[in-house]
């Protein structure tokens, strides 16, 4: 495959299917990306660490991550030999496409957006990659739109069906500590804007805030208020480095009525201000 420069935010067309070298993947980990489209990447060779949202993942040799429209996407590092498989979609194709099912795959979701093929599973993935590449390349191409719907459908099925059928390959701790900080982390994605503080997330969940922040901390060894803070910061250096958006309104748009809050807040947790940071 030809190795391209991949879209920061969301695909110009609707599908993108390419290869990235670990240098490539080394270039998006300055800062974090809000994603807009929906990303199968799959790890050929090599390793790589990343967040996405506020959760850290470690990528090895013949993991398949699936990486749902408005993710957080932080690359940390990747390892010089690693090569990643991609196929990207755009979300104006995916809004205006009715699917069997869901990017948001929930009950995967919640402990971990990677399943890790076999061998047999692994070999096949690079051939279909492969096919899916040299249609794209005739001419004209055997890749349209409409086709691609039903491949989108085929992979949802098949990256669902792989997990079900191979769970000890999925990450899911059952103790109720990791439980809990599955349930907490994924509420904080959904309201971080509007909850900053731990009461509302504990009261939710029908716990104390002091048993919800000592079981968060067992889990992870982060309080429950840094995981808080990280998802704000994470948006905040996004649309600053992404967006010619004012600061004022990146301020009101995570929930800070006040503009000169949002910049002490912003200062404590990066060490410079909104401002600096962008022009950084």
């Amino acid at each position: 495959m030809e190795e391209k420069k991949i879209p920061l935010i969301d695909c110009p067309v609707d599908y993108l299917l390419g290869d990235a070298s670990g240098k490539i993947m080394n270039e998006y980990g300055r800062f974090p990306c809000n994603i807009k489209c929906g990303v199968y990447a799959f790890m050929v060779r090599g390793s790589a660490k990343a967040t996405i949202n506020i959760t850290e993942y470690t990528f090895r040799q013949h993991d398949v991550l699936l990486l749902e429209p408005s993710s957080f996407l932080l690359i940390h590092e990747c390892s010089d030999d690693a090569l990643v498989y991609y196929i990207l979609f755009s979300s104006a194709f995916l809004e205006r496409n009715t699917f069997m099912t869901r990017m948001s795959l929930d009950a995967l979701h919640v402990s971990n957006p990677i399943v890790h093929l076999t061998d047999e599973y692994a070999d096949l993935a690079v051939s279909v990659f492969d096919v899916l590449q040299k249609a794209l390349n005739c001419r004209p191409s055997m890749l349209t739109s409409e086709k691609m719907v039903q491949v989108f459908n085929i992979m949802q099925l098949t990256f669902a069906d792989i997990a079900n059928q191979h769970p000890h390959e999925v990450k899911q701790p059952l103790d109720r500590a990791t439980i809990i900080y599955q349930q907490f982390t994924k509420l904080v994605c959904s309201h971080y804007k509007e909850w900053h503080h731990v009461a509302p997330y504990a009261k939710t969940m029908n716990l104390t805030a002091p048993y919800l922040c000592s079981t968060i901390r067992k889990a992870c060894g982060k309080t429950a208020a840094q995981i808080i803070d990280e998802a704000i910061i994470t948006d905040a250096k996004a649309q600053l480095k992404l967006s010619d958006t004012q600061v004022k309104a990146v301020a009101m748009s995570l929930g800070f009525d006040n503009e000169a809050f949002f910049y002490r807040y912003f200062k404590a947790h990066v060490g410079v201000t909104p401002t600096v940071y962008r022009n950084n």
